[in-house]
């Protein structure tokens, strides 16, 4: 998106997915790591919260200013429809859920990824 590439997704792009930003992921493996001996897992960390790719693929779009359009292509036959974790666990044993919405998760790692473009540490896609 940052280099106005297309952008791909499989099928419909209604097929869910959630993601976790990093941050909350390392601080639910910090509180896990100094739990009691007695509970060693296995316990799930991410974020239950769910949203279509094709969502992501238009929010990423709308956040970068980007001229990408989406490009589609078959959904492969072993692509889940459906990726939610389960974080009772985490919730109950680390007193841990993530605090990062989706939106301001990528608005940090697009300005990330933006900063290595203007580094010159990362080459536009046409220059390689």
């Amino acid at each position: 998106a940052l280099q106005n590439e297309p952008i791909t997704v499989y099928g419909t792009g209604q097929q869910t997915r959630s993601f976790c930003y990093v941050d909350d992921l390392i601080d639910g493996l910090v509180r896990m790591m100094q739990t009691d001996d007695g509970f060693t897992g296995p316990i799930n960390l991410g974020n239950p919260v769910e949203f279509t790719m094709l969502e992501l693929a238009n929010l990423v779009i709308e956040l970068t200013g980007s001229r990408s359009r989406i490009i589609s292509l078959p959904l492969p036959i072993d692509d889940p429809r459906q990726r939610q974790p389960d974080i009772g666990t985490a919730l109950r044993e680390l007193n841990w859920e993530p605090r990062t919405a989706l939106r301001d998760g990528l608005v940090k790692t697009i300005a990330y990824f933006e900063g290595l473009v203007s580094s010159g540490y990362l080459r536009p896609a046409a220059a390689e």
